[in-house]
């Protein structure tokens, strides 16, 4: 197992065991993993389920689309960002033109 598999199996099962401990199934825990795509996330969507302790897995599969969604929205913003970086370097560059001697 990789340092990166260690990384996600560690987060999934602190997820499960999260989920698990208020009443509701490792399989869904597990869904939620996949669908959260990083241990960062995974570990997010664990600390909602230590503090706000959900009482319907509604409740859980909401918080997990709003992470997803946060996610998404930073992503779109940062290829927003370095798209506008290299529309403002094209605009900015300027051919070297050698100047003329007397």
């Amino acid at each position: 197992m990789t340092p990166n598999q260690y990384l996600w199996a560690q987060a999934r099962d602190r997820l499960v065991t999260a989920v698990t401990g208020i009443g509701f199934s490792a399989e869904l825990a597990e869904l939620m993993a996949r669908q959260l795509g990083s241990p960062k996330a995974i570990d997010r969507m664990t600390s909602y389920v230590y503090q706000a302790r959900p009482r319907t897995e509604e409740m859980l599969v909401d918080e997990m689309l709003a992470i997803c969604a946060e996610i998404e929205t930073w992503r779109e913003k940062k290829e927003s960002q370095e798209a506008q970086a290299r529309y403002n370097a094209r605009l900015n560059y300027k051919k070297w033109e050698p100047e003329e001697e007397e």
